[in-house]
């Protein structure tokens, strides 16, 4: 049998013979004997062990080799290898090269066991052979346990940050003597360059226990504050009120009403400030925060705050009234800041009682590094001028002579404020620029005798230094962050380790700096909740009196629906807003809000038409107190059916706003008898503007049909009835005029107006019955002068307009002089009667003087028709 791994050629040579012993040529045969796949390939080593030091990434970790008895190519060559391991950081190639495809360490695994196989040409697969790699561990000089990144959830207080750190000496060539590690967190990137509370400026203040003698000048733009329009702000999701200065025209001029121009000796210039160097930018120019210059002819400075060449200037020059104008008097004060120019947010603030003046830099003490003062300029004082006055501007300075705005400000001001006669204390400065989030140091009592532990003033920089490397590692285990604020800003902050190790011989060896990243989480948001009865119903004279608005509103702050099951009383809100539409009417309407108890609290308030806000941080209780106290108050209730005011809240300058709540409150109309037709003919002629009677009616679902009333008189009968007195009978009463006297009476209750109406029927009935009898005997008694004269005495009237009468003409001159005077004094009552029509819907209804002017309609003289 053949074996081609035996040997793969045969070679032999045929000769034929005949029978005759004749030999014929020689013929050459080749005989190649084929390959089957009949083995598998075979590793050269049983196993493969080999070590490698963690940390790095190796070209080549071990090199694989296996072989194929096959005698062809085709099944003796190894064409593939193949890692049956899963999950570990390794590959190899076709050559059997293996590789790590990241660096190894030890901590995590000491060593790592692979399993390979070989597969030849033919696709027939080894038996797997076991690849051990051991990692063996490097000392590498530094930080080890420090975590990529730990996260902070709001609100959950103190929080350690690397509690399992440690620090790697290795094998130092040297004695250690000395160790130093800084912890630094980095904020800038967030707010005004930390956490910070976002309440608006005056809240803050307030919270600081600022004098509230400060003035505003960056306020939020709205009513009374026109001259903020122009400006361009960029509030943001946190609410900070930032405003953006881009040079020249980003200048806004300062209402004389705001702030006088006159700072008097001591005074105090506090605001934020972001600003960066700019290289295209003459090193001479100014950028003016804030400015007081002649408003016309000339452009001379006299108080001014602005950045010079990365300088922060103060320029006060004194008034002609105020020094003696031969004397060299302090004039400019310039300090050379760092900060001014590092495009990071700052808050400075000068305080001037002249000819003191300093400066607080993020609410401490400027104290230059080299021990030197602010360099000072004197210069004389302004000569006198008559006729110019000031212009105060923020962002720039106004120039009198140019009419424009010069010397702009780039970057971004926020809580520019003036305190004119006094200077801010530096603990209410410091609590204003205070940073809600830091680092926290660990115990006192863990901090050994060789050991030192410093801070900075913000709590960004905790450094640890001594020759104790363990005592070292238990401080900084113990350091923590801190964020004090309710709803922080979520997102990364870095924190990083510098280390310094100082050894014997003086020589320093370094340390690769670890880093890390703080995860503030975001915070669940809270609800604020405004809840209570919705809905109540008064009568007249609570209207007129003056009825609380929202008796029993309950103003909640929640967490979370996930986190609280139920609202409840606490925390803080800046701002409440109270609308009310249509708007109020001056003339009979009023807001009234407990001012007494709004000025204890500090808080700010304001009433328009359209409603009432009150302003200013403060708890939800106190924000309670003040809604349940405020009162509604009209006078004439008539013209409504209710009034609808709307309620909202919110909090950290409206980064959280409550529910609207609505608060309805109806009118009680006293229920009168009226004859539908009556109602409508009433209605017809229904002034609809309680501020305008002779107008539409603004909103008719607001008027109430008692506020109906007859604004022009009935038409006349057509057929009037005469009388030997000249007196022109009409109806005494119809169901209208039943309804106007009961209309004017608004507070008469309905039993007392339905009685009204029918002892009125019921005198006009008697009424006609005596006027018939009455006639009868004037008839009877016509040629009787006496009798006459007791008829013109009752001044009434009857039907007699079929009757002759002779009349005496001697009698004629003396009726005729007296139906003149009758005539002239109706129309002095017609004259009255209309200016009181006039203005019945803008005056107190009064049913006394109402009665009266029915009086003087109920009797009318004509003579026309007299027959003599």
């Amino acid at each position: 049998s053949l074996n081609c791994e035996k040997r793969k050629n045969y070679k032999f040579d045929i000769t034929a013979i005949s029978c005759s012993g004749v030999e014929s040529h020689n013929v050459t045969v080749h005989v190649k004997v084929s390959d089957v796949n009949e083995y598998a390939p075979v590793f050269v080593e049983p196993s493969y062990v080999v070590g490698v030091d963690e940390g790095r990434l190796y070209q080549e970790v071990v090199t694989l080799q296996a072989d194929d008895q096959d005698c062809s190519p085709k099944y003796g060559d190894v064409c593939r290898y193949e890692l049956l391991t899963r999950d570990q950081p390794f590959s190899i190639d076709s050559e059997g090269v293996v590789r790590n495809t990241e660096p190894l360490d030890y901590e995590r695994s000491h060593n790592h066991i692979l399993s390979v196989v070989a597969y030849d040409c033919g696709m027939k697969r080894s038996q797997p052979v076991m690849v051990t790699v051991k990692v063996n561990r490097v000392c590498h000089l530094g930080w080890k346990g420090i975590p990529d990144q730990v996260e902070y959830s709001p609100g959950s207080g103190r929080q350690e940050i690397f509690p399992s750190a440690s620090l790697e000496l290795c094998s130092v060539p040297c004695q250690v003597s000395r160790v130093q590690a800084r912890l630094s967190l980095t904020t800038s990137h967030i707010g005004k360059g930390c956490d910070r509370d976002t309440y608006s400026v005056a809240a803050q203040r307030k919270m600081c226990g600022a004098s509230s003698n400060s003035v505003d000048l960056l306020p939020a733009p709205g009513a009374g504050r026109e001259w903020m329009a122009g400006l361009h702000s960029d509030e943001g999701h946190e609410g900070d009120l930032i405003y953006q200065f881009e040079g020249d025209a980003s200048g806004a001029v300062v209402p004389s009403a705001v702030l006088h121009h006159n700072l008097t000796n001591t005074f105090t210039i506090s605001t934020w400030l972001k600003h960066k160097q700019h290289p295209s930018m003459d090193k001479h120019s100014k950028e003016h925060v804030l400015c007081s210059a002649d408003d016309h002819k000339m452009n001379r400075h006299h108080t001014a705050l602005f950045v010079r060449n990365c300088r922060l200037i103060l320029l006060l020059r004194r008034e002609a009234t105020q020094a003696n104008l031969n004397t060299f008097q302090p004039a400019e004060w310039r300090w050379k800041l760092p900060q001014v120019c590092d495009n990071e947010w700052h808050h400075y603030s000068v305080h001037v009682k002249f000819p003191e003046v300093t400066l607080y830099v993020d609410g401490h003490l400027f104290r230059p590094e080299s021990g030197e003062s602010p360099e000072v300029i004197d210069d004389w004082p302004l000569h006198p001028t008559r006729g110019i006055n000031t212009t105060l501007s923020v962002g720039a300075c106004w120039q009198g002579s140019e009419g424009k705005m010069k010397h702009g400000l780039t970057g971004y001001l926020a809580g520019l404020s003036v305190l004119v006669g006094g200077l801010e204390s530096p603990r209410v400065l410091s609590c204003l620029t205070r940073c809600q989030e830091a680092l926290d140091t660990p115990a006192m009592e863990l901090l050994q005798p060789s050991m030192e532990l410093l801070t900075n003033n913000e709590m960004t920089q905790i450094t640890i230094e001594g020759n104790n490397v363990t005592n070292l590692e238990t401080l900084i285990h113990r350091v923590a962050y801190v964020n004090g604020r309710d709803f922080p800003t979520p997102g990364r902050r870095p924190i990083s380790v510098t280390t310094n190790i100082l050894c014997d011989s003086g020589k320093s060896l370094k340390v690769a700096t670890a880093q890390s990243f703080v995860v503030v989480l975001q915070p669940h948001q809270p609800s604020i909740e405004l809840n209570g009865t919705t809905n109540f119903a008064e009568e007249y004279e609570s209207f007129r009196q003056g009825l609380r608005v929202f008796p029993d509103v309950g103003v909640y702050l929640s967490a979370a629906a996930q986190e609280a099951t139920a609202p409840t009383p606490g925390g803080q809100l800046d701002e409440c807003d109270v609308s009310v539409y249509p708007p109020l009417n001056p003339d009979h309407e009023t807001l009234v809000l407990p001012d007494n108890l709004i000025s204890e609290l500090g808080l700010v308030s304001s009433v328009t038409r359209q409603g009432a806000t009150i302003s200013g941080a403060h708890t939800t209780r106190h924000y309670q107190s003040i809604l349940r106290q405020i009162h509604y108050a009209n006078r004439k209730p008539a013209y409504y059916l209710n009034r609808a005011f709307k309620l909202s809240c919110s909090e950290l300058g409206g980064r959280f706003t409550s529910n609207e709540y609505v608060q309805t409150v109806t009118v009680i109309h006293p229920q009168l008898s009226v004859d539908k037709a009556a109602l409508a003919d009433a209605a017809h002629h229904l002034p609809t503007n309680p501020e305008d009677p002779d107008s539409a009616m603004d909103h008719p679902t607001h008027r109430a049909p008692s506020a109906l009333t007859h604004h022009n008189p009935p038409p006349a009968p057509a057929h009037a009835k005469i009388s030997a007195q000249h007196v022109d009978v009409r109806p005494a009463h119809t169901v209208s005029d039943v309804y106007f006297t009961s209309n004017v009476m608004e507070g008469t209750a309905v039993n007392s107006a339905g009685h009204a109406v029918t002892i009125i029927i019921v005198v006009c009935v008697g009424f006609l019955v005596f006027m018939v009898v009455l006639g009868v005997i004037r008839v009877r008694a016509a040629h009787t002068r006496a009798a006459a004269h007791h008829l013109a005495d009752t001044e009434m009237a009857w039907d007699d307009t079929s009757l002759n009468i002779t009349v005496n003409p001697m009698e004629q001159q003396l009726e005729l002089t007296e139906t003149q005077r009758l005539r002239e004094d109706e129309d002095d009552d017609d004259d009255s009667s209309d200016d009181d029509d006039a203005s019945n819907f803008n005056d107190d209804l009064d049913s006394s003087d109402e009665e009266e002017t029915v009086k003087q309609k109920e009797l009318e003289w004509d003579d026309s028709n007299l027959k003599i």
